[in-house]
């Protein structure tokens, strides 16, 4: 029997990687003669980068940017030579993971740093660049990589903008009359990860979405509102083409939208992206069992997540496809894409209590998994 493990990260516990071999030793406890790989997969999210680098051997290389504050800090990105291709992620310099809880403050955060690693990249010689979008601490439109590109901000209120040049900040966008392109900006195809497929603006956009979870208030949702609808404007004023409703531009707090504004980058579904990098098409056409999972298994899987993308690609080769998660909602449509799901929530079991097991439960589920095969 040949089965192909594809799972995504289980957040805050293990990455794909460690999710695959959990499941990987389950199995053979049971099955100790199936032919088993591996393929840790990501959607555009944390762990996009390492998913390729670990299916094509990237070398690592470090630069120095600057976090969500401004503070300065070694980055690190894949680089495949053959193909001078840069594989990072926006998280890397701007994610959530650089800063404290009480830190957070998307009026504040920018995302310079992200800026300050595709140049880096560009400086090597880079023929394209893939970034995944995903764990974002701000909520700029990709003001703060425009400005580490060398795109200039001017604003109406201009003499009080000048005191603090350095610290701008999001909110000061309500304020934008202008933008001027760097005369000398020379950047390679960029091809940007997404794993989400809001606009900029609105209900459904960067702000009203995501703004709460990266410590906005009320009021600050309505500036930070403010000030993207007026970054949008004046992009499309100045550069003569309009994004803010393009699916993803609200990725990573509206960066989306600043990689297609600022840097002609192309949007494209991070699962595709990876799915493509590491060939998981053609690994899947001899199998016979397909096993995928993540952390959580609900409405949103539908959209663009990695067991969703790995279920389609396997029911199209006529694949049995199975998900184990760490929680299941009990929605429908996702139920439909599998043959059957394991979960590793336990009744009287605390989620830390969970997450703290998530190895052994991963076994456990996979050994009842290859019971019933």
């Amino acid at each position: 029997m040949r089965i192909l493990i594809a799972p995504d990260k289980f957040k805050g516990t293990l990455n794909a990687q460690e999710v695959a071999q959990n499941i990987a030793k389950g199995l053979v406890d049971v099955l100790p003669d199936a032919e088993i790989e591996i393929v840790p997969m990501a959607d555009g999210g944390e762990g996009t980068a390492e998913a390729i680098c670990d299916a094509r051997g990237c070398a690592w290389l470090e630069c120095k940017a600057h976090d969500p504050l401004g503070r300065e800090i070694n980055a690190r990105y894949g680089w495949i030579d053959e193909e001078k291709l840069a594989v990072m992620e926006m998280s890397e310099a701007a994610g959530m993971r650089r800063l404290s809880e009480r830190e957070r403050d998307p009026v504040r955060a920018t995302t310079f740093g992200v800026g300050e690693m595709i140049l880096d990249a560009a400086s090597r010689g880079a023929n394209e660049m893939i970034i995944g979008l995903g764990g974002s601490a701000t909520n700029d439109g990709g003001f703060g990589m425009a400005r580490a590109l060398g795109f200039q901000f001017d604003y109406e209120h201009e003499h009080e903008q000048e005191k603090e040049k350095d610290r701008e900040r999001v909110t000061d966008l309500v304020n934008l009359s202008r933008i001027k392109r760097p005369q000398d900006l020379n950047l390679p195809k960029i091809i940007a990860a997404v794993d989400v497929q809001n606009p900029l603006l609105g209900e459904n956009g960067a702000t009203r979405v995501f703004g709460p979870q990266k410590g906005a208030s009320e009021d600050e949702l309505n500036v930070l509102e403010r000030a993207l609808t007026r970054l949008a404007d004046v992009v499309a004023k100045e550069f003569d083409f309009d994004y803010r409703d393009k699916p993803g531009a609200g990725a990573a707090g509206g960066l989306g939208f600043g990689l297609m504004s600022f840097c002609g980058a192309t949007i494209r579904p991070g699962f595709d992206v990876v799915a493509e990098a590491v060939e998981l098409e053609s690994k899947m056409k001899d199998v016979d069992i397909v096993i995928t999972g993540e952390g959580s298994l609900d409405r949103q899987t539908l959209e663009g997540k990695t067991p969703a993308g790995v279920a389609r690609l396997a029911r199209k080769f006529g694949k049995k496809v199975f998900a184990i998660a760490g929680r299941y909602d009990g929605n429908r449509q996702v139920h439909e894409l599998f043959d059957k799901i394991y979960q590793l929530a336990r009744s009287g079991m605390s989620e830390k209590e969970q997450m703290k097991r998530a190895a052994e439960l991963l076994r456990e589920k996979a050994q009842k998994l290859a019971k019933s095969l």
